[in-house]
């Protein structure tokens, strides 16, 4: 049995109201608010029973109202980076905001992730609306958004549906950082994931993918088989991973992804429908940000496991 209650989180300005919802079983609670469909709070147990948050976040709504990097948001209209901001529907040519390096990055300088939503409690959880109008941050469309959490003993589902009035791009996804030590613990190296995923796509210097699909055998994105973050993290010839991996298709949930961290016992098993999962392990991350507790969020203090559809496939006609 699943308890949903809520209470007000703060205020915007001009007097707006955001609602904290808090869903709760015998073994996990989350609390999600209106502004931005934000997990702000993700408790489970370890192996003795005692309760941790396992995401990253803040303490009050002024720290999600600044600029951070998407900590617990949902991402659209859509996730992770559109080369140079730019792509083409229908014979026409659209233009984004530039917001990461040369491209656009999240859904544009206010993303979902910036908005209030309209809460309705369901069933174990609360569904969350939005509408987001023809022409916003560039998209063509007016574009209608469901996003629903559900609690379920252990699990957590998130549900994305989306009605657009025009031909667009959609990329719905949730911007969660994890620590199965805890949050605010100084890394994830002891950390062991896997990732079912024959295929990821290389990057270029920019990170968007450059149109190849290469197969992760015998490289450092071999995750098929459970490895150390710590110890791949220090192979690669990058700052960590920011990558999208391939999953197999299907139109049923697959379990893509398993982080297991033996110190606390705690494991997070990622199922989806979506044909990628991008992996960060919070490489801009630095220390600056004042996180729950005063926590201090350091270089890969967390990682982010984000199903997706592949980045900028809008402009990749070989992409899914």
């Amino acid at each position: 049995m699943t308890s949903v209650t809520s209470d007000v989180y703060g205020c915007l300005p001009g007097g707006f109201t955001v609602k904290r919802f808090c869903l709760q079983s015998e073994s996990v609670k989350v609390e999600i608010i209106s502004f931005g469909c934000i997990i702000t709070c993700l408790e489970t147990k370890d192996r003795h029973g005692n309760f941790s948050d396992i995401v990253l976040g803040f303490d009050y709504l002024e720290g999600y109202t600044n600029k951070h990097p998407y900590f617990g948001a949902v991402i659209g209209r859509v996730a992770n980076r559109i080369a140079k901001g730019r792509f083409t529907v229908d014979s026409k040519d659209y233009f984004l905001p530039i917001n990461n390096g040369p491209n656009s990055i999240h859904g544009g300088l206010k993303g979902f992730d910036k908005v209030l939503w309209t809460p309705e409690v369901v069933e174990n959880g609360v569904q969350l609306s939005y509408t987001s109008d023809d022409g916003e941050e560039g998209y063509p469309g007016e574009l209608k958004v469901l996003v629903t959490y559900t609690l379920v003993g252990n699990e957590l589902v998130v549900n994305y549906k989306a009605w657009t009035s025009k031909a667009t791009p959609v990329n719905l996804t949730n911007h969660s950082y994890f620590n199965l030590a805890g949050q605010g613990s100084e890394n994830i190296y002891d950390h062991e994931i896997s990732i079912d995923a024959d295929h990821y796509l290389p990057v270029d210097d920019t990170m968007i993918p450059t149109g190849d699909i290469n197969p992760v055998e015998g490289t450092y994105f071999d995750l098929r088989k459970p490895v150390i973050l710590g110890s791949q993290i220090a192979k690669l010839q990058e700052s960590g991973f920011d990558h999208n991996f391939c999953l197999k298709e299907s139109k049923r949930q697959q379990t893509c992804a398993r982080v297991w961290h033996n110190p606390s016992g705690r494991v997070l098993s990622v199922r989806t429908t979506q044909p990628g999962v991008q992996l960060y392990t919070a490489n801009f991350l630095d220390g600056s940000l004042k996180g729950k507790g005063g926590a201090k969020y350091g270089k890969h203090s967390a990682f982010c496991l984000e199903t997706q559809a592949w980045p900028d496939a809008v402009n990749k006609v070989t992409l899914q």
